[in-house]
This record gives C-alpha cells, sequence and structure tokens, in this order.
C-alpha cells in the first residue's frame, strides 16, 4: 500500500511539473525548434530575450500592471469585505453574491463589454485600461478570500479597540488588517499571478504597450521557437523565487 501511495504521488507530481521540465529543458536547445531531439545545452536563447527591447519592455507592462491593478483590487476588496461583514444592511446577501458574480463570467465577455464602455466614452485601449480589467476580475477574487478569513476574534478585537478610543480608520488598518495579514497576501499575489498571466482582457484593451502574454502570442504567431520557452522559463523561475522568498520570510513569520 505504502509503494502504491508513492506512485500516485510521483504521477501526481509528474503530471504537474512535467510541462515545465520540458518547457526548461528546451529553452537551452541549440537549434530553432524546442523538439526533440535534445541538442544542446546553450544561453544564446536566454542572451536574445534579456537583449530583446520589445520583450523587456512587455515585461516590464506586465510588471507594472500586475502590481499595481492588484493592490487596487486588494484595496477595494478588504474595504467591501469590512463594509459587508461589519455593517447589516438590507440585500448585503445580494450584495455579495454580486460582488463575486464576476467571477463565472467569460473573460472575453468582460473584455467585450469594458472595450464597448471605453469607446462610448472616448478612452483608448492602453496601459490602464488593462489595469482597470485586471481589476474587474481580480476585485471578486480579493473579496472572497479577505471576506472567509474574517471572524468573530476580529469582531472581539475591533470593539475592544474601539472601546480604548482607537477611531473606525485606526481599527481598520492598525487591528483588522495586520489580523487578516495571511488573507491579504494571499489575495494580493493571488491577483498578481492572474494579472501576470492573463491573455484576453490584456489582447483587448492595449494597442502599442503590450503586456507580456500579448509579446509571447505575437511571436508564436510565426511559429515555434527556444526563446518563447526561454521568457516562459524566465518567468517560472522568477515566481518560484517570489514563493520561496515570501515562504521563509513573510509566511514563516506569521506561523511563529
Amino acid at each position: 500500500m505504502r509503494i502504491l501511495s508513492w506512485f500516485y504521488l510521483a504521477l501526481i507530481f509528474g503530471f504537474i511539473f512535467l510541462p515545465v521540465v520540458v518547457l526548461v529543458l528546451f529553452s537551452f536547445q541549440d537549434s530553432r525548434l524546442p523538439i526533440p531531439p535534445f541538442d544542446g545545452p546553450t544561453l544564446k536563447w536566454y542572451v536574445n530575450v534579456i537583449g530583446d527591447r520589445d520583450l523587456m519592455a512587455a515585461l516590464a507592462n506586465s510588471l507594472i500592471v500586475s502590481l499595481i491593478s492588484a493592490a487596487v483590487a486588494l484595496t477595494l476588496g478588504f474595504l467591501a469585505a469590512q463594509g459587508l461583514s461589519r455593517i447589516h444592511l438590507p440585500g448585503s446577501v445580494a450584495m455579495r453574491g454580486l460582488m463575486i458574480a464576476p467571477m463565472t463570467v467569460s473573460y472575453l465577455i468582460i473584455a467585450l463589454g469594458l472595450l464597448n464602455v471605453f469607446n462610448s466614452i472616448g478612452i483608448r485601449p492602453s496601459l490602464w485600461t488593462t489595469g482597470i480589467g485586471h481589476v474587474v476580475i481580480n476585485l471578486p477574487l480579493c473579496f472572497a478570500i479577505i471576506f472567509a478569513a474574517m471572524g468573530d476574534h476580529q469582531k472581539n478585537a475591533e470593539r475592544a479597540a474601539r472601546d480604548l478610543g482607537a477611531s473606525d480608520m485606526h481599527v481598520m488598518f492598525l487591528v483588522t488588517a495586520p489580523m487578516l495579514m495571511p488573507a491579504l497576501l494571499a489575495a494580493y499575489f493571488l491577483s498578481v499571478t492572474f494579472s501576470w498571466d492573463e491573455f484576453i482582457i490584456a489582447y483587448l484593451l492595449t494597442r502599442f504597450d503590450v503586456t507580456l502574454p500579448v509579446e509571447i502570442w505575437s511571436m508564436l504567431r510565426s511559429g515555434l521557437s527556444p526563446a518563447t520557452n526561454a521568457i516562459g522559463s524566465l518567468v517560472f523561475l522568477v515566481s518560484v523565487a517570489l514563493l520561496f522568498l515570501l515562504e521563509f520570510t513573510v509566511f514563516r513569520k506569521q506561523k511563529t
């Protein structure tokens, strides 16, 4: 039974990580196609990627959009969760449903709707419109994570802080937010990840300054290349490094 358990575990991890291993392996391919047999290793594709101004600009655009839009979505989601969990209004259940409803809508529908809205008010596609679109799709996620993390122990701490003379603003940012820090960090970095990888909204709501997924798509139109594998490998390695950094700093501190 133990052998079967380990075999099942190996199959699960193989199924999850095999595409990533293949991606990283063929980013070192010396030929022009990332297909077997493996010919290498070489670092020339990484050198080409780092020296490509369009790719580096798209990488910077993705970083800016993901960090800023995730911060806006987190702030709005936190305020909405705080209000709907602490103040009981008529129709609050329906309000919570409306907040989460965009999670069930296709990104294509959201992107087309935002494109029509921006066109009707004379706003041209840009990184700003893409950021707004990413706030729209990440706000329900942040709200759901933060709202689910709120419990009675936060209410008791908030009540005690108010009894000691703290204002509502101080209670929110000096009591509630620190107690919800794990949920806030989870919501923020999930939003960054979803914004970083998102393609449909970024494709429809950008024009000249594109994000990294749109730039990679334009490269794939001319065929497969180890350069695209090199880009994916760099993004994967940065994500893993960030995950380990958070695990050994912020999350370990929260556990202790």
